[in-house]
């Protein structure tokens, strides 16, 4: 799976955020730091998002595979 995000440093600290994953930000000491905490956030925000089970009446979840 590829997914986008965006990153910057900000007082010293490298920040990242995947702009598809809405609330997934994460920061790191380092470039290197930061991709793995990037990592790790998407992946419990997807694990997350798998679990909610509070969907709207309108919606489905789907799994997709990539």
């Amino acid at each position: 799976m590829q997914i986008k995000a965006v990153i910057w440093q900000e007082d010293g600290v490298w920040c990242g955020s995947v702009p598809a994953l809405k609330g997934c930000h994460t920061w790191g000491d380092s470039y290197e730091h930061l991709l793995e905490m990037l990592q790790d956030a998407v992946q419990a925000w997807l694990e997350v998002a798998s679990e909610n089970q509070d969907l709207e009446t309108d919606k489905q979840l789907v799994e997709l595979s990539l």
